[in-house]
């Protein structure tokens, strides 16, 4: 599913982590996240868009067309947000980042005062300190943290265990 500005790989970042509930194999009901807030599908909440309700119940397209919506307006917010040229994968990183801890946790945080000085390096440090929900450190938020910072700095991590990818392997040369 291909997004506004969002590669395939950016959007299967994001989808690796915010994994549709699902009730009977065709309906999604909403959830409460481990940060205590009521969500449904790819990860929407009640931030923006489409409301939510413990009612609710969603087909995959709705699920799926949610999501185009949110990351089409965590995407403008972070355009908004950022004062120097990107990468796709920094802006994508960005986008996961910002779709899981808010636009206004990305525009108060020491990550993108970093980035808007320049300082690509220390912002992609900066990820790792996002790892909390509720003040207790989540597994799940240390290895997308990871993955986002490797997708920042666009080295492949494409099983997303926030890791990189070991390097390809040439074929050895055959000698006569």
């Amino acid at each position: 599913m291909a997004m506004r500005g969002l590669s395939p790989e950016g959007v299967a970042l994001i989808q690796a982590f915010e994994g549709c509930h699902q009730r009977d194999g065709e309906v999604f009901i909403p959830y409460v996240c481990p940060g205590g807030v009521l969500t449904i599908g790819w990860g929407h909440t009640n931030a923006h868009g489409r409301s939510v309700d413990p009612s609710a119940r969603w087909t995959q397209t709705d699920c799926d067309a949610a999501l185009v919506e949110d990351l089409a307006h965590v995407g403008d917010q972070v355009v908004r947000l950022v004062r120097v040229p990107l990468t796709g994968g920094q802006y994508e990183a960005l986008v996961s980042f910002a779709f899981n801890c808010g636009v206004g946790s990305l525009s108060q945080s020491t990550l993108l005062k970093k980035l808007n000085a320049g300082d690509y390096a220390g912002a992609a440090l900066e990820f790792h300190r996002w790892t909390r929900a509720r003040g207790t450190i989540m597994p799940g938020l240390v290895r997308r943290r990871a993955a986002e910072a490797l997708r920042f700095q666009e080295i492949p991590d494409l099983d997303y265990d926030g890791r990189p990818d070991p390097p390809m392997s040439m074929p050895q040369a055959v000698s006569d």
